[in-house]
């Protein structure tokens, strides 16, 4: 049984849910819940100071982007890493980003076009610090802006599936083969083009990004 509720509980369970799923991504993504921890809603419901039925949610969404495994009567596992996996998604992911670049950078109110140059100008101060936490939070932003920007539910749908994991998998090895402020500028790229309502430098800003992560996925597995 949940204990009783506090003042987050008493606000709407939609807010609920994406605060604990917004809460939940990031620390996996970020690794404080690391890939094969056992996690259950108790512990996640104390952990975040919610019901556990937004934790329930929130855990669910986190299945169907394949961030957590939820295995019946056995428990729920944070997925593991798996550097083939992440080859095949980009297959799919070069299409879909690319075609959505192109829709935001034609469709995009002029408040998106702002937040565009906005993150732009924040991936720029990430790229001279190498600031790790700030690119992870503005990339999410990034991606999820243009998802709004495109317009196209079915597009958004098949891209949110994949945000996560290549967030994660750009997190565990950055250190290792990557190269922070050159990703951070060919996203500022991006989504300056986005902001002009450039499509055709949107498409490309977003294939030579993608270019970008296969070179770096492949060297994990080299």
């Amino acid at each position: 049984m949940d204990s009783m509720p506090n003042d987050a509980d008493l606000l709407p369970a939609e807010t609920l849910t994406e605060k604990a799923y917004r809460a939940l991504e990031e620390d996996i993504v970020t690794l404080g819940i690391p890939p094969g921890t056992v996690v259950s809603e108790a512990i996640l419901s104390r952990r975040l100071g919610v019901g556990r039925t937004p934790v329930r949610e929130a855990l669910q969404r986190l299945a169907r982007e394949w961030l957590v495994v939820i295995m019946p009567r056995r428990g729920i596992v944070v997925s593991e890493i798996d550097p083939l996996r992440q080859l095949r998604l980009l297959e799919a992911r070069r299409e879909i980003e690319r075609f959505l670049a192109r829709a935001a950078a034609k469709r995009a109110v002029s408040t998106q076009r702002t937040r565009f140059r906005e993150i732009a100008s924040g991936m720029d101060q990430a790229a001279s610090r190498t600031d790790d936490i700030a690119f992870m939070r503005l990339d999410r932003e990034f991606n999820l802006l243009v998802l709004d920007a495109a317009g196209n539910e079915f597009a958004a749908a098949a891209m949110s599936l994949m945000n996560g994991l290549s967030r994660r998998f750009w997190y565990v090895h950055y250190k290792q083969v990557a190269d922070l402020p050159l990703a951070a500028r060919l996203h500022a790229a991006t989504a300056r083009a986005i902001a002009d309502g450039d499509p055709d430098a949107a498409g490309q800003g977003s294939d030579a990004l993608v270019d970008y992560i296969q070179a770096f996925s492949r060297k994990t597995i080299g």
